[in-house]
């Protein structure tokens, strides 16, 4: 009598769940039922927005990426700085924002801004980024921050000494940390792995150098940015 590979039980195992895989799955899920109304709901956020971009001290002539891109509320700003000789590059894994954001570009006629929808994690095989941008803008963009495999995969598209701008939401400190139960609700419906608020920055920070931080919303919130360290060079110390 044959005996049965010795690797059958191995094979029938569950294989366990893919995390990003779920965390996209969730908010993509979030994002459609959130879109038609999302530009109406980012009045508070805009100058923070505005802020972000001038940090990244864009010139005429220059490549930029606008990580999860959304409706696209950050292309004119992006695209002002960058002027007609330059290139805006956004991408989101939402289609449902992703048709806004397309339906605003080609309302105002732009030509040099360019769109992709993809996740993340798949950035690098997309033929816009096969030239390296000059600068990234992270605009509450948690889920990617939070996952390894997205954030190399969005960093791989900048060239070493690339210019990062990143906004997003975090928990209170001090006397305010009793409303951090709100901020996670608040998280939770629009991200699909909506708690580590806390520092969540800290997995971006370790890969840049010249860091400067600062608290936003009475706290609520963050802006930061930095300067991309050169591919060979080992991360700092985590910032928090």
């Amino acid at each position: 009598m044959s005996l049965p590979p010795a690797n059958t039980a191995h094979h029938d195992a569950p294989q366990p769940p893919d995390r990003d895989a779920l965390v996209r799955q969730r908010s993509v899920a979030k994002y459609a039922r959130r879109a038609a109304a999302y530009d109406a709901s980012c009045g508070p956020t805009m100058p923070i927005r505005a802020r972000a971009v001038a940090l990244l001290r864009l010139a005429p002539g220059e490549r930029v990426l606008d990580v999860g891109c959304g409706t696209g509320l950050s292309l004119p700003l992006l695209r002002a700085a960058v002027g007609a000789t330059g290139a805006v590059i956004g991408f989101d894994h939402s289609e449902a924002m992703l048709a806004q954001a397309r339906a605003r570009v080609a309302q105002a006629g732009w030509r040099d801004v360019t769109l992709v929808g993809c996740a993340a994690q798949e950035l690098a095989a997309q033929p816009a980024l096969a030239v390296r941008v000059d600068a990234l803008l992270f605009h509450y963009t948690h889920d990617i921050l939070r996952s390894p495999r997205a954030l190399a995969a969005v960093l791989a598209c900048a060239r070493p000494g690339a210019r990062v701008a990143v906004a997003g939401i975090k928990y209170f400190s001090g006397w305010l940390a009793p409303l951090n139960f709100w901020v996670y609700l608040k998280n939770l419906g629009y991200n699909g792995a909506p708690g580590e608020l806390r520092s969540p920055w800290d997995r971006l920070a370790p890969r840049l150098h010249d860091w400067h931080f600062e608290p936003t919303q009475w706290g609520m919130g963050y802006l930061a940015c930095g300067l991309l360290r050169a591919e060979a060079g080992a991360p700092a110390e985590a910032v928090r």
